[in-house]
């Protein structure tokens, strides 16, 4: 790195082997996913990156572990709670581990290894809450029909499809779809190329008016419901409006936890530059990384049958009096 590249970094006080690397050519920044060289300097914005990393991780494995040791969380529901908990897992190992690279190893290999890495994770999260979107509404706009086999083979494609997409995804970058080669093409996340980068935003977009689109219907269907349950019992009580208003309400939560964590991130990926302020991406991408982390506790540790299996885990002396059933998403 050139004189120029060294000042326009000290300038900023961020480190040569942050993400944010200074072009030795121009002295232009971009959010670089692997480290120029070993440096003592460590950037706090990675940091914060690495922490909600860890976190996220600890939380989504012990989520990932008791749905593979629990014989009675195997119907589709908590098959697609387990993607999307797999998926957050490696998006927080793939933080912690792009942090480690970043400021040990100065390999080009690795920072493409790196970055697909948490493109395929990250990738894979957003499908799998689409994919739990889908079976939500299923499971209301088929509910007899919803234990069938019919159903388990819908889940398995939704999770070929979701994997299928991600890996593909997170390959392209190590199979010559990065910038290394042409500084010009590079992107705010150096080394993916402003093309590819608004490829994986243009998804991001159709994944989150599908869902909008969905949770749309699935909160008139049980506004509907709602409804002609009252009517059966020939009056209007306040606890069926309370309900409405718990489902309508956790409906917002959810589209809104998703939105406020990835929106500003997807539409910077869109508009931004790798002429601009590093901050700004910073600032951008930290918020996406805590909707990994908020993701098991609205669709893991809310669940009774999670609870459950929790108590049984830390508290071996528990014991349920009551008879147990797995229930359906529009149950839960």
């Amino acid at each position: 790195m050139n004189e120029s590249g060294a000042l326009n970094e000290s300038a900023v006080g961020l480190p040569s082997s942050s993400w944010l690397e200074a072009e030795a050519l121009d002295g232009n920044r971009s959010l670089a996913l692997s480290s120029a060289a070993l440096d003592f300097h460590v950037n706090p914005w990675d940091i914060m990156l690495c922490l909600s990393g860890t976190v996220i991780a600890c939380e989504n494995a012990i989520v990932v572990a008791i749905i593979f040791y629990s014989p009675t969380l195997r119907n589709p529901m908590f098959v697609l709670i387990g993607s999307l908990a797999t998926a957050d897992l490696l998006a927080g190992m793939g933080l912690i581990l792009n942090f480690a690279f970043q400021y040990l190893v100065s390999s080009e290999t690795i920072s493409l290894i790196t970055v697909g890495f948490l493109v395929s994770s990250f990738t894979a999260s957003i499908s799998s809450l689409l994919a739990i979107t889908i079976d939500r509404y299923l499971s209301l706009y088929n509910a007899l029909t919803y234990f069938s086999e019919k159903t388990l083979h819908y889940v398995h494609l939704m999770l070929v499809g979701t994997w299928g997409a991600s890996l593909g995804l997170g390959l392209m970058p190590v199979l010559g779809w990065n910038c290394l080669e042409d500084e010009s093409t590079c992107s705010i996340v150096r080394p993916l190329k402003r093309t590819n980068l608004t490829l994986l935003a243009a998804s991001f977009f159709v994944i989150f008016i599908l869902m909008l689109s969905l949770y749309f219907k699935i909160c008139k269907i049980v506004c509907r419901h709602a409804h002609q349950i009252a009517l059966q019992q020939h009056f209007f009580t306040t606890s069926h409006y309370v309900a409405t208003k718990k489902g309508v309400s956790t409906l917002a939560i959810i589209l809104g936890t998703f939105g406020f964590s990835w929106l500003p991130f997807a539409i910077y990926c869109l508009v931004g530059e790798r002429e601009y302020p590093p901050v700004y991406t910073y600032a951008t991408l930290l918020p996406a990384t805590y909707n990994s982390m908020i993701n098991p506790i609205i669709y893991a540790y809310r669940n009774p049958e999670i609870q459950r299996s929790l108590y049984m885990l830390f508290c071996g002396c528990f014991h349920s009096n009551g008879s147990y059933r797995s229930r359906s998403p529009s149950e839960v």
